[in-house]
């Protein structure tokens, strides 16, 4: 019998769990590594209390990613017993969409892409002059969402509710990590930054074949850019899409 292809899983502690099971089932051997660690500011200020308890008075409030709405509910919890339904609740993709619709909102979600550009190209979000927007995300990342909301006359606030950070890893730890791995499940930008961060240039060279499955075009161009041979793209960041990269299913 052949041995499993080992896979290293890079997503953040704790979200996991349910890639590793699919690679099993599928008869992978997964290895886990963090190459992200997610940390929830833990007070508001007064600006960002304020959007909290205005919530019902956006006409739009947009969750960039599933981590956004877990970090952001347990301040929403405090100041809104229930929340306000006549908003248009937008998500990034499904995985956020179902932790909003256990709230028991109506969630309006991309069609297709699952990353700024497909919120964009959403009608609800294409006539937005003077409209009140909020976007919840973490410290940093693309501002492409924000700009492109501007130019189309919104009025943007931002509730920023978590940081994203590499993992503490001593040098050359990585290296040894990847060492029998014949691909890396790279699930954003961040997380292949810190990749990057954690090799050496040399073991960045001796890495650079390795399969690499990245979850959108704009990181495959990142990955591409700094050298390595063997990328394939997902059709977006899921546990499943990942998979049938991963199995050559899509390219």
């Amino acid at each position: 019998m052949p041995t499993a292809k080992r896979v290293l899983v890079t997503r953040p502690q704790g979200q996991q769990e349910h890639l590793c099971e699919l690679l099993s089932s599928a008869g992978y051997e997964p290895r886990y590594q963090p190459l992200l660690e997610l940390q929830p500011l833990q007070q508001l200020s007064v600006g960002l209390k304020q959007m909290v308890m205005d919530l019902d008075l956006y006409q739009h409030v947009i969750f960039v990613s599933s981590n956004a709405v877990r970090f952001a509910m347990r301040w929403f919890d405090d100041y809104w017993p229930q929340l306000p339904t006549a908003v248009n609740w937008c998500a990034v993709g499904p995985a956020s969409a179902a932790l909003l619709a256990d709230r028991g909102l109506s969630v309006t979600v991309p069609p297709q892409l699952m990353s700024s550009e497909g919120l964009l190209a959403m009608a609800e979000l294409d006539h937005v002059g003077d409209e009140r927007v909020l976007l919840v995300r973490g410290e940093g990342g693309r501002t492409k969402l924000r700009d492109t909301l501007l130019a189309r006359g919104a009025r943007i606030d931002e509730l920023v509710c978590y940081r994203r950070c590499a993992p503490d890893m001593p040098a050359g730890q990585l290296a040894g990590v990847l060492s029998g791995c014949q691909a890396v499940l790279i699930s954003s930008g961040d997380a292949l930054g810190n990749m990057l961060a954690l090799l050496s240039a040399e073991d960045r060279i001796k890495y650079r074949s390795i399969a690499l499955v990245v979850p959108s075009q704009r990181v495959a161009d990142v990955a591409d850019a700094v050298g390595f041979t063997c990328i394939i793209e997902a059709a977006n960041a899921t546990d499943e899409a990942m998979l049938q990269a991963l199995k050559g299913q899509r390219h």
